[in-house]
């Protein structure tokens, strides 16, 4: 088990995640074409560049996926219950092909849970940065957490 019970946080806790990822042109075209976002700016080089851009960017709700998935080991492999929603997502810099993305999460809230005992609210800001330390995603998620059993 490597992720944290509800006990083990403490709200302004900041964990830099150990895992990091390149992202490759293969990751782009397969997590748009598999959402069915026809959007050319994700797929097509001559439309994408056109734009400010000049090049495809990649699909930002794959760099919100990742970094939330970066963040998996350290925070909630095996202790988290579920993932309760989002609040606010801001990308502020575009990823592209062959950008490496590395990511922290700060502990912004905790609660235990008024209906299940023994479980608690987790309220989590997860940061994105490329290879540049620019931030690329900024995401508020809340997750129901186990609470640490008996045995641990």
């Amino acid at each position: 088990m490597a992720g944290m019970w509800f006990e083990d946080f403490e709200i302004g806790q900041v964990v830099a995640h150990a895992i990091t990822r390149t992202v490759t042109e293969a990751d782009n075209v397969l997590f748009t074409t598999l959402t069915m976002n026809p959007q050319p700016l994700h797929l097509d080089q001559q439309f994408a560049a056109k734009t400010e851009f000049g090049e495809r960017l990649v699909n930002s709700l794959f760099t919100l996926g990742l970094v939330v998935g970066l963040s998996v080991h350290e925070l909630t492999l095996g202790t988290t219950v579920a993932n309760l929603g989002f609040g606010s997502i801001a990308f502020p810099t575009p990823v592209r092909h062959g950008d490496t993305i590395r990511a922290e999460s700060e502990v912004l809230s905790l609660r235990p849970s008024a209906s299940r005992p023994g479980q608690g609210i987790v309220e989590f800001e997860h940061r994105g940065f490329n290879q540049h330390d620019e931030v690329v995603v900024v995401a508020r998620r809340s997750a129901l957490m186990h609470g640490r059993p008996a045995s641990a």
